[in-house]
């Protein structure tokens, strides 16, 4: 699997000038990369049946990536707001704080809520640096109907960049297959993450 774009949505203090960055971008960046269908294959190629191709699968297969090759945790229990947001997808230590990776299986509304979470983690010191990953346009149509993705999202950039913060960063990777191809099996829900990679 590609990526196709990295932004930085928020950027406040010196965290993205940071070496604990550049290693979490890179490990990141490999987890993505090592994304393969078909089992066993060195790219991406997805079946372009519209709607047609499972989200979670992919996902998994990042988080087993990071947590495997890298350290990270997944699924982590955090508490800073009056109801706990829900766990994140995964986290990596950083001396008291957190870096929070989220990477979306819902609908648009589940991109606003994954964004808010993260926001929120770093408005509260919990969370130092945070990356949500999305699908693109050009992927989206062979997903699941109506998952999230990076150009549905854009338009609110403006509203988290203009959180107060004096410390905290947020990127944004958005991921697309590398070939399509009709004849190559769909990835159906039940789809194990570790045949992915």
């Amino acid at each position: 699997m590609k990526i196709v774009r990295e932004v930085s949505l928020i950027s406040k203090g010196s965290f993205a000038e940071s070496q604990e960055w550049t290693v979490i971008q890179n490990e990141i960046r490999t987890a993505i990369e090592l994304i393969v269908w078909p089992p066993g294959a060195s790219n991406f190629t997805i079946n372009p049946t519209r709607h047609g191709n499972g989200v979670k699968p992919i996902k998994n297969a990042c988080m087993a990536a990071l947590k495997e090759n890298f350290g990270w945790q997944l699924e982590t229990p955090i508490n800073y707001a009056t109801r706990a947001p829900g766990r994140i997808d995964a986290t990596k230590t950083l001396d008291n704080h957190l870096f929070a990776l989220e990477w979306e299986t819902g609908n648009i509304s589940s991109s606003h809520r994954a964004v808010n979470k993260l926001v929120l983690g770093l408005l509260r010191g919990v969370i130092l640096g945070s990356a949500l990953v999305l699908p693109s346009r050009r992927l989206y149509p062979y997903l699941t109907d109506r998952i999230g993705n990076y150009e549905e999202l854009e338009p609110y950039f403006d509203i988290w960049r203009a959180v107060n913060l004096t410390e905290g960063f947020l990127a944004i990777f958005v991921v697309e297959h590398d070939f399509t191809d009709p004849n190559v099996a769909r990835i159906t829900k039940g789809t194990d993450g570790r045949a992915l990679i």
